[in-house]
């Protein structure tokens, strides 16, 4: 996802310290963090989403120009209410230590260990526009179940939703035990080089080299959630109706503007046709007109819709064909909103910027294949995806892309829907991001995992000849150890 310049109201890096260092000393002197206070935050957290949907859903309407409340609902809030109920249900679960086997002797002698999870301190947000609330709120709730304090950096694309989110967490939280940062540019640097205990950060992959690169000066452990060019696989046997509707809806869902959303398509050269006509007449079912449709999303603003609109321009030019989904024939050119419809774009290349960039909107290159090595080749010489999908019935052909592509997660025969299993990891890998969240892997990726050795009574040093000095024990114990 391209950066995108807004003004906005800076906050300086001292301000940031003040909230940070009130949290951690906060932190500190509540040690150690109880079942019932990380789950008091994260009931607070859902509570606070619950009884301000109305508003929630109305500011991030106004700052995309529209969209609908049913989505908004059902890609951020939703997301975060579940979030907090799974952590209901599982938390002390993951709370509890994990016991681990001690080398021999020592166990048969008295040793034992285990691992505790303990919380970091406090935790950086850095969330982004696309979906404003779940991106801020779900990481939060996460750093809550490990026992962490935490700060939100929204995003200045969101102003609207950024300011009544910044009065309502005043409202139902201390500041010293989550916060919300406005604010452009300046501030987001000035974030991401707080000596936080964890920072995550959800956004584009440019953006993401300078905040690892500040994180890496106060050696801060990260997880990124980036992006990249998510593939869709149509196999050589998928039902096309099916398959069609399935991207239908997982593209048009926000405008496109999803970082898992299917960025390009990779169908069979004899299915080509039918798999365009397919789209078409799916998103024409599922919106019939798209500038007065409640349901359909505006593009977040006036730059990101000529960036788009650029990379249509330079695929055309450069050979593409171009299909406009419009079903309701309406002119686009005549209003003031940022609404777009779908572009559908064949014959497409690698030297095309569509097909360099993140998309990130309703643009939907299609490629074509004429076997599968082909397809597993192509996706394998490009930077690793945060999202896979395949449509098909073949077993030894799923098998084919799971086993030889790799990606942060993968949906079969549907998209996006891995992120919606709070059991499953959400994470990138390589250029797509680092580490994971949601379920029991972010518990695990907001704790530090403190291993404890218990030594038993017995002098375990000087029976294995490990006290000098060193004599005919200590060889017998380094040839016993030095075997396979």
């Amino acid at each position: 996802m391209e950066a995108l310049e807004a003004a906005a109201g800076e906050v300086s890096k001292d301000e940031i310290m003040k909230v940070f260092q009130a949290q951690r000393d906060a932190f500190h002197a509540e040690l150690p963090v109880s079942f019932e206070s990380r789950m008091d935050r994260i009931n607070r957290t859902a509570k606070m989403i619950l009884e301000n949907q109305d508003a929630l859903c109305e500011a991030v309407s106004n700052d995309f120009g529209h969209r609908s409340s049913v989505q908004t609902v059902m890609t951020d809030l939703m997301s975060v209410v579940g979030h907090a109920k799974d952590h209901k249900k599982n938390l002390k679960r993951w709370m509890r230590p994990e016991k681990r086997k001690m080398d021999f002797p020592l166990g048969l002698l008295g040793a034992s260990g285990q691992v505790e999870f303990q919380p970091k301190g406090v935790v950086g947000v850095i969330a982004p526009w696309n979906f404003p609330i779940n991106l801020a709120f779900d990481p939060a709730i996460g750093a809550f179940g490990a026992g962490n304090r935490v700060i939100i950096k929204f995003s200045e694309f969101c102003p609207e939703t950024g300011e009544l989110v910044k009065k309502l967490v005043a409202d139902y939280f201390a500041p010293e035990e989550m916060a919300v940062i406005t604010g452009g540019p300046e501030t987001g640097k000035a974030f991401s080089e707080i000596p936080w205990d964890h920072l995550i950060f959800t956004g584009g992959g440019e953006i993401a080299k300078h905040v690892m690169a500040a994180a890496a000066r106060n050696l801060t452990p990260v997880t990124l959630e980036l992006g990249g060019k998510s593939p869709t696989i149509v196999g050589p046997d998928a039902d096309i109706q099916k398959t069609t509707q399935r991207i239908a809806m997982g593209k048009m869902m926000n405008a496109g503007q999803i970082c898992l959303a299917p960025d390009y398509l990779l169908v069979p050269q004899d299915k080509e046709d039918a798999v365009v006509a397919g789209i078409a007449s799916n998103v024409a079912e599922q919106y019939p007109k798209l500038i007065a449709n409640d349901d359909y999303t505006s593009v977040i603003n006036g730059r990101h819709q000529e960036r788009l609109q650029g990379l249509i321009d330079d695929a055309v030019l450069k050979g593409a064909k171009q299909t406009v989904v419009n079903p309701g024939n309406e002119d686009f050119s005549n209003t003031n909103s940022n609404k777009m419809p779908l572009t559908v774009l064949q014959n497409v290349n690698d030297d095309m910027r569509v097909m360099q960039e993140e998309i990130f909107g309703p643009v939907l290159p299609v490629k074509t294949y004429q076997n599968l090595d082909d397809v597993v080749d192509y996706v394998n010489d490009h930077d690793r995806p945060l999202g896979l999908y395949y449509f098909g019935e073949t077993e030894s052909d799923k098998r084919k892309v799971l086993d030889r592509t790799i990606s942060g997660g993968v949906t079969m025969n549907d998209v996006i829907f891995h992120i919606a299993q709070h059991d499953l990891p959400f994470g990138g890998v390589g250029p797509s991001g680092m580490g994971a969240y949601t379920g029991q892997d972010g518990f695990k990726e907001f704790s530090h995992a403190k291993a404890v050795y218990r030594q038993p009574k017995i002098n375990i040093a000087k029976i294995a000849g490990f006290l000098p000095p060193y004599g005919a024990g200590t060889e017998k114990t380094m040839k016993q150890q030095m075997k396979l």
